[in-house]
């Protein structure tokens, strides 16, 4: 019978736990940064203000009780619409603070992953942002 060898157990030292903190941590900043630039993208056309929206939601409400139940269901989805996009412009997100802590952590991210300028301005970061994240050309 053979003799049962036992492996020694290693853990992971502190400075590697440390590292894949910061890299989680760099990793979030950059995602949230670039969810938020997504979500808050100017669109097309001319812009909402909370005046018009609360302009055209009060014309739904006088047309509604005289429409035909396909407009008015139309007219109801256009209803809760407005009101979303009038409680997300009333909350609004702070992209100052979010653009902060992603400039204190992409240029760590972008070495250890290889991305470069180019990459970041595809992905609408401005370059007043990446300079001052020390991301250069």
């Amino acid at each position: 019978m053979a003799a049962k060898t036992t492996k020694k157990k290693r853990g992971m030292s502190d400075e590697h736990k440390a590292a894949l903190a910061e890299g989680r941590e760099q990793g979030r900043a950059v995602r949230v940064y670039l969810e938020a630039l997504e979500a808050h993208k100017p669109k097309r056309g001319r812009k909402r203000t909370p005046e018009s929206i609360k302009k055209r939601l009060t014309a739904i409400a006088n047309e509604l009780h005289a429409a035909d139940p396909m407009t008015r269901l139309l007219m109801t989805q256009e209803q809760v619409d407005l009101d979303n996009e009038l409680t997300q412009m009333d909350s609004g997100v702070d992209l100052t603070e979010l653009e902060a802590e992603f400039i204190d952590s992409a240029a760590g991210y972008s070495d250890r992953k290889g991305i470069t300028y180019d990459t970041w301005r595809k992905m609408g970061i401005a370059p007043a942002t990446l300079k001052a994240a020390g991301i250069r050309r």
